[in-house]
């Protein structure tokens, strides 16, 4: 009759508790137990913090954002402009890589010209819409709404991906620190019980 083999899933429970002491073996050392203790803290630490973490940082990334926004939507608007010259369009045909030469009115009165991305197919002499600042000068479109959810998301990521970071490198620590106070009680004890064991010729 064949001997019954262990369930391996058992067989690995019984690893992972032996690896991570979460048993009450009497040789264990205290430092051992400190460690078990330590990585339990920075567990709990990450499970709990790292929700809080992220929502601070995605509520102060969107107020930048939003703020940003806000001050993007009153300080540009959009002009008509007349395209002057057209680039010849580019081998890999993507849309928005053809470059033109367009000229518009700024405020005060004086004209514009400027390099701006366009549609291929654009005429020379057609008209288009482009964004200005408040002296004419061509700049880029205000955050779009799904640009400020972008980099909430991003800045929530990022948060909990700090959190884990810091924890990790605390942790790594503590192994190092726990690590050298093993080996010299293991050399303490040697030399108490070494000489014991040595026999003479």
């Amino acid at each position: 009759m064949s001997a019954t083999k262990p369930k391996p899933g058992v067989s690995r429970l019984g690893r992972f508790v032996r690896r991570w002491r979460f048993d009450r073996n009497p040789l264990r050392r205290a430092t051992d137990r400190v460690e078990t203790a330590v990585l339990a803290l920075l567990v709990a630490t990450f499970l709990i913090g790292a929700p809080f973490a992220a929502l601070a940082s995605g509520a102060w990334v969107h107020g930048m954002a939003r703020q940003a926004q806000l001050i993007q939507e009153a300080s540009r608007r959009q002009v008509t402009a007349v395209v002057l010259t057209v680039a010849a369009p580019p081998a890999d045909g993507e849309p928005l890589a053809w470059q033109a030469q367009a000229r518009w009115r700024a405020p005060d009165g004086r004209e514009v010209t400027h390099e701006v991305p366009v549609l291929i197919g654009t005429k020379v002499g057609g008209k288009l819409q482009v964004w200005t600042d408040r002296t004419g000068d061509f700049t880029t479109a205000p955050l779009l709404d799904s640009q400020v959810a972008d980099q909430t998301t991003s800045g929530e990521v990022l948060a909990v991906l700090a959190a884990a970071s810091v924890l990790t490198l605390a942790g790594a620590l503590a192994h190092w620190t726990l690590n050298k106070r093993r080996m010299a009680a293991w050399e303490a004890d040697w030399h108490a019980t070494g000489p014991h064991w040595t026999t003479r010729a």
